[in-house]
């Protein structure tokens, strides 16, 4: 009876629905093709979700990288339940009120710095990872507009980086399959070599191939000197690229050459933010403190917030003659109740410490994996951001998408929810919640394990 339920309503899910990032032929099937099993979900528990059959998964993605903490952390829950029990939702252009203010402290507090830069000292909210991306490149371009500076239109972003879907997020992408058929909707940006250390040429250290491509960084703004607003890049991770890893030399590099072209660098920390990388932020390992740093996912927990930071001075140009954006939800009482909770449970419980330890077992484990599977080619990780390459041959390092799928399927039937990068990469992206046990790696492990003997 409870599978003929969930059957049910995978019909009446297909009926009416068009789910995101989502080719929706794979679900109906069709020609031949086996359908993708959609799973309904009725409830979260920690880093497992319970479909409406009574199964269970473990979420190795924290539902896109997102659940901090896991699904239905009573912390979070109550954090929530106090909130909408005194105020959810009030417009915050002309109005204020104390969540935002407080998280706005808060999040100021805790910022990265340098000695000889000055701080992250102002908050500018939105309500998704995108729009957070879109402010701070209007933003970085009305800041120079206010200037007189008006040939500085153009951004430059890294290749293989992803930075959103709304145009202007999608514009400084540069991952064919979200950007290809909108091209002719999208401004002008520059890209530049990655500094990803997969892409070391032979005999090259990952600090070489750094270097080599912030060689290139600084020939490409010598070449448009004078038109640059910023730099936009995901510190040390390429997300939605492949869980793609670089030296933190080119973060450094990156910042000096910025700075020596008058051009703004915006980090994107909204999937590599608040712990995930074994530190609060990934920039801060690398010591650097960009004018934009931008937060969204993991701030919320599950809920809808962004949060770009910036410095006094940038909001004081702006302020000059008016700076008009704005989300309909930017900051609500009710998300930013949940903002101010997770940085005390991030601090009070040491949850940055927790992920680099248990990133290192969940490496170490796809490392002895690696060795059993001549099919696994490439593993990666800091912290609880991991990536996974299958390949046809580890030599030439042909990935192997097909066996990828395969795999994927194979673990959903074992009882693990995974992330594939589309596109023909074979790349598994894997982020678990930062609450993960470690005998629920080492399950996670053994799913894997047996999923890939099952697919080959």
């Amino acid at each position: 009876m409870i599978a003929d339920a969930a059957g049910r309503w995978r019909a009446r899910d297909l009926d009416v629905l068009w789910h995101p990032c989502t080719q929706m032929r794979e679900h109906h099937g069709g020609e031949g093709r086996a359908a993708l099993p959609l799973v309904p979900i009725e409830r979260g528990d920690g880093a497992w979700l319970v479909g409406r059959d009574g199964r269970r998964y473990l979420d190795a993605v924290s539902s896109w990288w997102t659940n901090l903490f896991g699904h239905a952390e009573p912390r979070i829950a109550a954090a929530i339940a106090a909130q909408a029990t005194t105020l959810e939702q009030v417009i915050l252009a002309g109005f204020s009120h104390a969540p935002a203010v407080e998280l706005a402290e808060r999040l100021l507090g805790i910022a990265p710095r340098e000695a000889e830069r000055a701080p992250l000292a102002k908050v500018f909210y939105a309500d998704n990872g995108s729009a957070g991306v879109e402010v701070a490149l209007k933003m970085a371009f009305h800041w120079f507009h206010n200037r007189g500076e008006h040939r500085r239109t153009k951004f430059i972003a890294l290749e293989n980086g992803y930075h959103g879907e709304t145009l202007g997020a999608l514009a400084v992408g540069d991952v064919p399959l979200y950007r290809r058929v909108y091209a002719p909707l999208l401004l002008e940006a520059l890209f530049t070599p990655s500094p990803d250390a997969y892409l070391a040429e032979p005999g090259e250290s990952p600090v070489q191939c750094a270097e080599r491509a912030a060689d290139a960084l600084r020939i490409l703004l010598e070449a448009h000197a004078g038109e640059i607003c910023a730099l936009i890049l995901e510190p040390r991770v390429q997300c939605a690229g492949g869980m793609r890893m670089h030296d933190p030399l080119y973060l450094r590099r990156a910042r000096e050459l910025c700075d020596q072209h008058g051009v703004f660098l915006i980090a994107d920390e909204i999937a590599v933010g608040f712990g995930r990388t074994g530190t609060l932020f990934a920039c801060e390992r690398d010591g650097v403190v960009p004018q934009y740093l931008t937060l969204s996912k993991t701030l919320g927990a599950g809920l809808p917030l962004a949060a770009m930071l910036t410095t006094p001075e940038i909001e004081d140009v702006a302020a000059e003659r008016g700076y008009l954006f704005y989300t309909t939800h930017a900051s609500d009482p009710l998300p930013a109740a949940v903002g101010l909770k997770v940085i005390e449970v991030i601090l009070r419980d040491r949850f940055t410490e927790r992920a680099a330890a248990l990133g290192t077992r969940l490496k170490d484990g796809l490392v002895a994996l690696q060795q059993r599977y001549e099919c696994i080619g490439d593993v990666r990780g800091r912290g609880l951001l991991l990536g996974l390459d299958l390949v046809k041959d580890r030599r030439s390092r042909t990935p192997d998408p097909e066996l990828a799928q395969r795999v994927a399927r194979e673990c959903l039937a074992l009882g693990m929810m995974t992330s594939v990068v589309r596109g023909g990469f074979g790349i598994f992206r894997i982020a678990p919640p930062l609450t993960i046990e470690p005998g629920e790696i080492d399950l996670g492990l053994e799913i894997f394990h047996k999923a890939l003997s099952r697919a080959l």
